[in-house]
């Protein structure tokens, strides 16, 4: 039920948010607003297509990202050195760096540098909103219906400080929607603008708003600490745990019981008993969660992204995953369909539309973040909220390997090699090779001079295998990587063996293309004789002119005379 107040209600569902029809034959776009990120969590972002070009270094260099557009084809990022960095497709402008050019390679935003980044939101233009920790607003892309509060339609190509109707005001959280914009400041203000055609500014119509303009209304001399807004809707959240919508309420995405516009804000009665902790939401849907950590869901639910089971709509809210244990995240974006939450045990569930398919009920992932829901599974994939990483010199099991591989301080093994020394782990040997794994149990004694000396394999090639036992990479010139597929051979390493060919493939020349040929019949290596041999026969006059054709010995020269023949490589 709608609690009465001063607002207006419109009915009418001409406004340009209509209900959620079938789904598109293309992705929706716009993306949604979120609160900044209080507790740094492990993200990879190299999942999000965009990140994937950067080194590690970079990676590790990120403190804060985020990855938004229609496509998901545009991405911000600020060092821990608070170096704000963009790039990617820049649609109107909203990279900010000035000019309409896409760029795969990162660009600094002077402006930004040393601001220090507390909140950022983006709309479906995009326009981008960003907040710093001095509480200064910021604003620049698409402007169209003025979304960037300077009073004009003229697109903002670099960012721009807000602040009209702002002054001595210290903005704590910013959130987007399609194309109007929310302010919250340290006082628990509401300020919105931009497109309202459907009364998602909240000022008692439904005309566009220049410039930031307080709401308020239901919402004066409330403490809000909280918003969040759909594609044409706004929600708060007050100090109490109250929660307020308004704007398009065509598929029940306010929660008022009804499906007409509000032109001003109006609490949620039906959640009155509640105390609502966070509130997330989705291109046409809301979840809300409770600090008894309860799940609601309301408003569209075309693809189940409401987690009820089936595909109604629902005007009020419904409590979902009542089974399930308690809930301690939620998580949607005004540009998907796509909802997730996270239990206190850190289960991951995700619904709604997942790559192209409407999961109804909350499915159990192996995620261990919200976050990798959206960078998998949403359309686009971008991300709901801004990311904060977290490093602390943290390294995985499989980085920790690498970072000991020939450590004299932590080795308990050394194998001797042509004079130079090699530092290993016998667990580690053990478990990775079968080779060492029988040779430490067969022949082992505890009581002897830790150091294998090692005296048929040369130093690289006998320091890459090793190497390849603690990071599964092997880095050689094909020359070498010929020593090592003899050793990957010795030893029946199958996997290494493949590495090795595939290295050897990848280096073969005129010069060495008959050696490569006779290491790959010395060691029984079936496919990569074959590709050795019909690079020899498709570049034949200049590879028996070669020295390593002429030393091969008689009965290989032969062989090979012979099966290029019947090859048909000494046709006219």
């Amino acid at each position: 039920m709608m609690e009465p107040c001063s607002s207006v209600s419109s009915r009418s569902s001409s406004c340009g948010a209509p209900p959620i029809p079938s789904p598109p034959p293309s992705p929706p776009s716009g993306p949604s607003a979120w609160q900044t990120l209080k507790i740094p969590v492990m993200v990879d972002v190299s999942k999000w297509p965009l990140f994937t070009l950067m080194s590690a270094q970079e990676l590790v260099s990120i403190r804060q990202a985020c990855v938004f557009g229609t496509s998901a084809n545009e991405a911000i990022y600020i060092t821990h050195d608070d170096e704000v960095y963009v790039f990617g497709l820049n649609c109107s402008n909203c990279l900010g760096t000035g000019d309409s050019q896409s760029t795969i390679v990162p660009k600094k935003l002077d402006c930004l540098s040393g601001k220090k980044v507390v909140s950022l939101s983006y709309g479906s233009g995009p326009h981008v909103l960003l907040s710093t920790v001095d509480g200064d607003l910021y604003a620049w892309g698409h402007n169209g219906y003025s979304q960037l509060g300077n009073g004009t339609t003229n697109q903002g190509v670099a960012p721009v400080l807000v602040v009209t109707n702002l002054q001595n005001k210290r903005i704590t959280e910013v959130a987007c929607g399609s194309h109007h914009s929310m302010a919250l400041t340290s006082e628990g203000e509401v300020f919105a603008w931009g497109y309202n055609n459907c009364g998602q500014v909240g000022s008692g119509s439904t005309a566009n708003q220049p410039t930031p303009r307080k709401v308020s209304h239901c919402l004066q001399n409330k403490q809000v600490v909280s918003i969040t807004c759909g594609q044409t809707s706004s929600m708060a959240v007050v100090d109490n745990g109250e929660v307020y919508g308004w704007g398009y309420n065509g598929n029940g995405q306010l929660g008022l019981g009804n499906n007409g516009n509000q032109l001003t804000p109006c609490r949620l009665a039906a959640l009155q008993g509640f105390c609502v902790l966070q509130i997330a939401s989705g291109y046409a849907h809301t979840i809300a969660l409770t600090d008894e950590g309860l799940l609601y869901a309301w408003g569209a639910n075309t693809y189940g992204q409401l987690g009820t089971g089936n595909k109604s709509n629902q005007l009020s809210p419904v409590q979902i995953m009542t089974e399930k244990e308690r809930i301690v995240e939620i998580a949607a974006c005004h540009s998907t369909h796509t909802s997730a939450a996270k239990t206190q045990s850190g289960q991951v569930y995700m619904w709604g539309q997942c790559r192209g398919q409407a999961i109804v009920l909350p499915y159990l992932t192996h995620f261990s973040c919200t976050d990798d829901v959206f960078a998998c599974f949403a359309t686009p994939s971008v991300m709901w909220r801004l990311l904060a990483m977290e490093h602390d010199d943290f390294l995985t099991v499989a980085e920790s390997l690498k970072k000991e591989f020939d450590s004299p301080e932590t080795s308990d093994l050394k194998f001797s090699v042509d004079g130079k020394y090699i530092h290993v782990h016998k667990a580690v040997l053990k478990i990775r090779c079968e080779h060492f794994r029988s040779m430490f149990q067969s022949h082992w004694n505890e009581d002897m001079k830790e150091v294998i000396e090692i005296d048929q394999f040369s130093y690289p090639v006998y320091r890459s295998f090793l190497e390849f036992l603690y990071t599964d990479n092997v880095d050689l010139p094909p020359e070498d990587a010929i020593g090592l597929l003899d050793l990957a051979t010795s030893y029946c390493e199958n996997r290494l063996k493949r590495l090795c060919q595939h290295l050897i493939k990848r280096g073969i020349t005129v010069e060495n293309a008959f050696s490569l040929l006779s290491a790959a019949i010395r060691y029984d290596a079936e496919d990569l004789e074959e590709f050795c041999f019909k690079f020899c026969v498709n570049h034949l006059t200049e590879v028996t002119q070669t020295a390593a054709f002429w030393q091969i010995d008689g009965h290989m020269l032969k062989e090979f005379i012979s099966r290029a023949s019947r090859c048909g490589a000494f046709k006219n």
